[in-house]
Order: C-alpha cells, then sequence, then structure tokens
C-alpha cells in the first residue's frame, strides 16, 4: 500500500518500486519472490458520499463504490471505512495497479477493510489502512531521530540544499543503529 502518489507517478511505481521491493526480497534470499499486489491509497480528492434519504448523513463504515464513478477500465474502488461526525467522512480512492495474487474484487475491498480496524492508537476503524497510518509515524519518528543525530554541518547543508547544485547527488545520511530492546519492535506507534 502506498499514499502520497499521483495518478501520474503509478507507472514509475510499477517500474520502479515495484523492482526495489523484489531486489529487497532478494536481498533477504536468494531466489525468493513473493507474489505482490500494488494499491494506491489516495486520500486528497473532492469526492464525497452521503445516504441517498439524507443530504448530510455520512454513508456507514465499510460503504464501498466500485462502479459508476470509477475509471471504466482501470481496477479502482472508494471506500469509507471510518465513521465521521455528520457530513465530514470522506472516502480513500484505491487504485490496485497489479495484483500478481489474484484476489477476487470483494475479498480485496474486505481486506482493505480489515486493515483499517487494526491500528493500535484506535479503538474504531480509521480512514486509510493502517499499514500507511504507521509508514506516516515511522517517517516522522525517523525525522526526529535523525535530526537528534545531526550534528555534522556537511549533513546539515546538504539537506537544505545550501553548497550544492540541482545535478548532483544528495547524500542520504546512514541510519543510526537502533538500541537491541526496540530494533525487533514497533517502537514508533
Amino acid at each position: 500500500m502506498l499514499d502520497g502518489v499521483s495518478e501520474s507517478q503509478f507507472t514509475q511505481v510499477l517500474n520502479i518500486e515495484v523492482d526495489q521491493i523484489i531486489q529487497a526480497c532478494n536481498y533477504l534470499e536468494d531466489g525468493y519472490r513473493p507474489k505482490i499486489t500494488v494499491i494506491i491509497a489516495q486520500k486528497n480528492h473532492h469526492t464525497r458520499f452521503f445516504q441517498r434519504d439524507s443530504s448530510n448523513d455520512n454513508v456507514p463504515p465499510g460503504t464501498v463504490v466500485d462502479s459508476g464513478i470509477c475509471h471504466p477500465r482501470n481496477y479502482d474502488f472508494y471506500l469509507c471505512a471510518h465513521a465521521g461526525p455528520i457530513g465530514t467522512s470522506r472516502p480513500v480512492h484505491y487504485h490496485v495497479l497489479m495484483d500478481e495474487i489474484g484476489f477476487s474484487p470483494d475479498d480485496l475491498q474486505m481486506l482493505v477493510y480489515a486493515l483499517s480496524h487494526v491500528y493500535q492508537r484506535s479503538t474504531t476503524s480509521i480512514s486509510v489502512v493502517s499499514p500507511i497510518s504507521y509508514a506516516h509515524l515511522a517517517a516522522t519518528q525517523m525525522q526526529h531521530i535523525l535530526k537528534a543525530s545531526d550534528d555534522s554541518s556537511e549533513t546539515s547543508s546538504i539537506r537544505s540544499g545550501g553548497g550544492g547544485t540541482s545535478t548532483e547527488a544528495v547524500q542520504v545520511p546512514e541510519l543510526p543503529k537502533l538500541h537491541k530492546a526496540v530494533s525487533q519492535s514497533m517502537f514508533f506507534c
């Protein structure tokens, strides 16, 4: 599952990021090639759904729209997984770019809905699948870790864009080692 990807970047995800996932699997074990399903979650759109009998009521959590307003050839669907105050629930637009597993549409939509219920900070479903929320938490935590461990002016200069041109490769700082007590946990939760 990915988010923050525009439709113009879908080909890039399939051509570059899927290849990187396959390379990472081979790094873990030679010849390891699991089946991959790639789904893009788009949260920033202006589509809203309301119940027919009332203009202001949200659709119930778990509502899936996979016809009518969806792309005629591509596999996409909208899922409103969460309950919200009246008139505020926003569905997430999911685009299935690749499905080597061969999920049926109903099974895949059920899986996506189930993944919105396993977020440990909430007792109810959340708007987007939990792995995406955890990825955001991990990225935020890593920003803080890198900022705290960044004491070299060279790295600061590179990260802020100072002293370099746009054609130079950006150096990625080495990640600090996590303490063994948290290295096998979801410490960012």
